[in-house]
């Protein structure tokens, strides 16, 4: 079964600080920037199917009209391109940068998934040497797999979190040259920054305690980064206030050890069939203040005929 059946869980938790104890004391110069809200909205997966292209038009008009001085895309642009043929995956990647700027008046930072990876699944009928084959299709629409920006006082860092397997699969992983990348460009910021990291698939989630018996038999860890425990060493030290994530269709936070992660529903919820596990089709809104990162579900108005909801 393929990642994109998913299921939705919501344990959800009080927006936390990152920061303790030596953290929190040099993070003190760094908390005078001014506040700001953004939308972090992942796993649209259009489609001209089922309205699907209209909904995500109907999600980006209304961040559209909200105070969110920007936007980061999480990934799994388009529904999908995977396993779907040459033609399909263009089509799909065409209507979404046609839906995006027509729609989407904000400025939009993107992160990889990997359902925007060409070809991986060998149905598809691509074979690894042809052009624009896996991830060369998504950089070649939105740029680098990683990279870093800075707004109003915060680093943010966004990552590659696909593995592509040698059985041509994936997996949750973030490669050696990107956690060497990672650790330098922490370790050249002034102590104390304000650091959001942003990945795809999670570093930490408890998917793992409710998802279904089907997701199980995998040929690899779709769920979660396998190596978290290597970033997580990386962000040990720093003044990260708050760690994003998509992939799951969860709307889901969690605390641990002071770090807070946040994973968004699903623009699609269900894919495109309604809620999943509980959570609609939607959207986080993320407010950052001195320390404190807080995330707040925004649904959309979207609706279904044979709406229905997808159990745990």
């Amino acid at each position: 079964m393929h990642r994109r059946h998913l299921l939705q869980a919501a344990l959800v938790a009080p927006g936390l600080s990152l920061a303790t104890g030596p953290a929190l004391a040099r993070a003190r110069s760094d908390i005078s920037a001014q506040a700001f809200r953004f939308a972090f909205l992942s796993d649209t997966h259009i489609r001209p199917e089922g309205d699907a292209d209209r909904a995500c038009a109907l999600c980006f008009e209304q961040i559209s009209d909200s105070d969110c001085e920007f936007v980061i895309h999480g990934g799994d642009h388009v529904e999908d391109a995977l396993e779907g043929t040459r033609a399909r995956a263009t089509m799909l990647m065409d209507l979404y940068q046609r839906t995006e700027r027509a729609h989407l008046r904000k400025k939009v930072h993107h992160v990889i998934g990997n359902h925007d990876c060409l070809g991986v699944f060998p149905e598809s009928g691509i074979a690894p040497e042809e052009p624009g084959y896996g991830k060369a299709f998504y950089t070649e629409r939105f740029g680098p797999r990683y990279y870093a920006f800075d707004h109003k006082g915060v680093h943010f860092v966004v990552l590659d979190s696909i593995g592509l397997t040698d059985d041509r699969n994936y997996e949750g992983r973030v490669d050696e040259a990107q956690l060497e990348w990672l650790a330098a460009d922490l370790a050249a910021l002034p102590q104390g920054r304000r650091v959001i990291v942003v990945t795809h698939i999670p570093l930490v989630t408890a998917l793992g305690c409710y998802e279904p018996v089907s997701w199980l038999d995998t040929p690899h860890n779709w769920t979660f980064v396998v190596n978290c425990r290597e970033v997580l060493r990386i962000l040990r030290g720093h003044n990260v206030i708050a760690v994003l994530q998509g992939h799951s269709h969860v709307f889901e936070q969690i605390s641990l050890n002071g770090l807070h992660f946040i994973t968004t529903g699903a623009v699609a919820g269900a894919d495109w069939r309604g809620t999943f596990l509980g959570t609609p089709e939607g959207y986080c809104e993320i407010d950052v203040d001195g320390q404190s990162v807080t995330a707040t579900y925004r649904t959309y108005g979207f609706d279904v005929p044979d709406r229905r909801d997808v159990p745990i």
